[in-house]
């Protein structure tokens, strides 16, 4: 790889269909996290989003000869195997139900004791509400919200119209408020 600006996801991964391996790693490095934020926030459980990250950076590497650059995003592309595969665990554990009360807690990393408790405590109430929603609206509001992605991108990873994602973000963010509307003080959201 060249020196100066960093290549595009789309320009590494033709890198590393062409033998480079230090591509792969750029990529590895800005992809895989996201991957693996995605999973875990869709599924709530580490070891299976760790799973799922890895499966689908396999996937990707396994594409790259075939990629089209300009064709899609790199990372959106990514995203919809990341997506379609949480749902495909989910299908295969529990028939096409989710059992909300087979989902651990998530852990958090550790920070100062006073952040730690306050963090864990406002992520376990997030993820909490997040796993109330139902699957799609879940997946709409961990891609807009949390992952920042536009809604035709989230249009694209979950194959359904820009309106579609608009109506369920719009959806889970209201069942989101509501669910946490009473825990601002228990979460140090005061409001003065």
């Amino acid at each position: 790889m060249t020196s100066g600006a960093a290549p595009s996801d789309d320009a590494l991964l033709v890198l590393f269909a062409n033998g480079d391996g230090q591509a792969a790693a750029e990529l590895t490095t800005r992809l895989g996290p996201r991957a693996f934020g995605t999973a875990f926030r869709v599924l709530g459980n580490r070891a299976e989003a760790e799973d799922v990250a890895q499966e689908a950076m396999v996937r990707l590497w396994r594409i790259a000869p075939k990629w089209e650059q300009g064709k899609a995003k790199v990372s959106t592309w990514l995203y919809r195997v990341v997506m379609n595969l949480c749902i495909d665990l989910k299908r295969r554990q529990r028939g096409g139900h989710v059992d909300l009360d087979a989902v651990p807690e998530p852990e958090d990393p550790a920070r100062s004791a006073a952040e730690t408790l306050q963090e864990r405590a406002r992520w376990d109430a997030l993820q909490g509400a997040l796993m109330q929603l139902p699957e799609r609206q879940r997946q709409a509001v961990v891609l807009r919200h949390i992952e920042e992605l536009t809604n035709p991108e989230i249009a694209g990873v979950m194959d359904i119209s820009v309106e579609a994602v608009e109506s369920l973000t719009a959806r889970g963010k209201r069942a989101l408020a509501k669910a946490l509307a009473g825990r601002r003080e228990e979460l140090g959201y005061g409001d003065g």
